[in-house]
């Protein structure tokens, strides 16, 4: 073979490897769930589909592959100051979807950094106008304003903002201890005041005891004396009746005095009448008007 033939097939073997290299270099596979970008000549060109594509080689260059499916954003915790002064812990999470990749690209700078802004910044903001209680019991109202308000700033950037959820709303390590004290404190009046309260109920039920017990004696003695009076009474009516009855009643109540007294222990020496029968019947007498016989 000449030199001239090898030059010729030399030539031909670099320009068909050429030809294969452009065309595989121009070909461009997109995966399912994603969209390139491509520019020609430094200027947006189109946005390639899932599936198989050409490009025309060392012109078109691809510029970004996004993403079409549910993008997690997760906000950094953050101080914010409620609108009575307390320091509270807040985050939140955000799904979101790029509706528009050319306005994603090209709009904004970094979509998912300006995101995170505007959802931190709506997060101060909405809880800076609430208090403390209010902050911590309305998570759901929170939720729905920061969503509002996000869309409406995100939609020129060719964002679909899906859902926003609060992940955590606490109070400062401070606030925390001071709201601790305050609870101890809380309870330790509710303590006191329930046992006030029980003291107050046990006077009033003992005074109630004491008035009722009262009452009962009072009537207590009260039927004693009615029933001493008509026993008085009816010894008076029988004296010139039946002397023994009511002498042996007296005599048998003088004879417990009697006793009582000796059970004393001031009591040393007690003295019984020598006549214990004429004294009784005397005083007996006394009572019926009569005189002694």
């Amino acid at each position: 073979m000449s030199l001239h033939w090898w030059i010729w097939l030399i030539v031909m073997v670099a320009i068909v490897g050429l030809i294969l290299y452009l065309v595989f270099t121009g070909i461009r596979i997109v995966p399912q769930g994603e969209v390139w970008i491509v520019e020609r000549l430094g200027r947006y060109h189109k946005t390639l589909q899932p599936g198989l594509n050409l490009l025309v080689p060392f012109v078109d260059t691809i510029r970004a592959k996004m993403t079409t499916r549910d993008i997690i954003l997760d906000t950094e915790q953050q101080e914010v100051i409620t609108q009575d002064n307390a320091v509270v812990l807040a985050d939140a999470v955000a799904f979101f979807r790029i509706t528009d990749p050319y306005k994603a690209l090209y709009e904004v700078e970094d979509y998912q950094a300006a995101i995170k802004e505007v959802i931190m910044t709506n997060l101060r903001a909405i809880i800076g106008g609430m208090t403390l209680d209010e902050a911590l019991t309305n998570r759901q109202a929170i939720t729905e304003r920061i969503k509002e308000a996000t869309i409406n700033e995100v939609a020129d950037w060719g964002v679909t903002l899906k859902s926003v959820e609060i992940q955590e709303i606490t109070p400062s390590k401070s606030m925390q201890q001071a709201m601790e004290r305050q609870a101890a404190a809380e309870r330790e009046r509710r303590a006191m005041e329930i046992e006030a309260m029980g003291k107050k109920q046990a006077m009033v039920l003992e005074a109630e005891g004491k008035l009722e017990a009262a009452k009962r004696e009072a009537e207590a003695q009260k039927v004693l004396a009615e029933a001493s009076a008509t026993a008085i009474e009816d010894i008076a009516h029988s004296i010139d009746k039946d002397s023994f009855a009511p002498m042996f009643l007296l005599g048998d109540r003088y004879m417990d005095v009697l006793r009582e007294l000796a059970k004393s222990e001031n009591s040393k020496y007690v003295v019984y009448p020598a006549d214990l029968q004429q004294a009784i019947k005397g005083f007996l007498a006394n009572l019926g008007g009569n005189k002694p016989s």
